[in-house]
């Protein structure tokens, strides 16, 4: 049962996920949660360091794709500074939204990873959806207050992970 909540990878923060690596894992899309995983929740204005890393994907060749489960209104206005592509009301933890914006920007599985800032409901999604995950630590320490019963059952969750698999570990790079 813990392995439906175990992420392919963990790293630090979105930006030192590095595209090269990504393209070496056959990766051409990055789905992406984005509240406190591209953005700050409190601040959605983004920052230089996600402008960066956005134009290194885009010489890469690798999509970026917010997945979302906010409403169209909100995320739309969030990622219109960035001009990126969105799918809302993703309903994440289940795969439902992963599934629907695989099959609408035409991807498998093996083609995309989805990165997040939580186990509740970015990482069980992808699993569910058959697809690699990235967790990242959140931008913020803090949460919207609907975001704060996830995150504590992710840190439950991912104490147990870590207790059954010692190598779990913070990584600076995809291994």
């Amino acid at each position: 049962m813990l392995e439906r909540f175990k992420p392919t990878w963990m790293i630090e923060r979105f930006s030192d996920i590095d595209p090269g690596q990504l393209k070496a894992h056959c990766i051409k899309a990055v789905f992406s949660d984005l509240d406190n995983t591209l953005i700050a929740w409190d601040n959605p204005d983004g920052t230089p360091e996600l402008r960066d890393w956005m134009a290194q994907l885009k010489q890469a060749g690798i999509e970026l794709i917010v997945v979302s489960n906010n409403h169209a209104a909100r995320v739309s206005k969030a990622v219109a500074p960035l001009d990126l592509p969105f799918e809302s009301r993703a309903l994440k933890p289940l795969p439902i939204g992963l599934k629907r914006t695989l099959k609408r920007f035409k991807y498998q599985p093996d083609q995309v990873v989805m990165v997040g800032d939580q186990l509740m409901t970015d990482v069980l999604a992808a699993n569910g959806a058959g697809v690699r995950s990235i967790l990242v630590k959140p931008l913020l320490p803090s949460d919207k207050w609907v975001t704060m019963p996830n995150r504590w059952m992710g840190n439950q969750v991912m104490k147990r992970l870590v207790s059954a698999d010692p190598t779990m570990k913070w990584q600076k790079e995809l291994k």
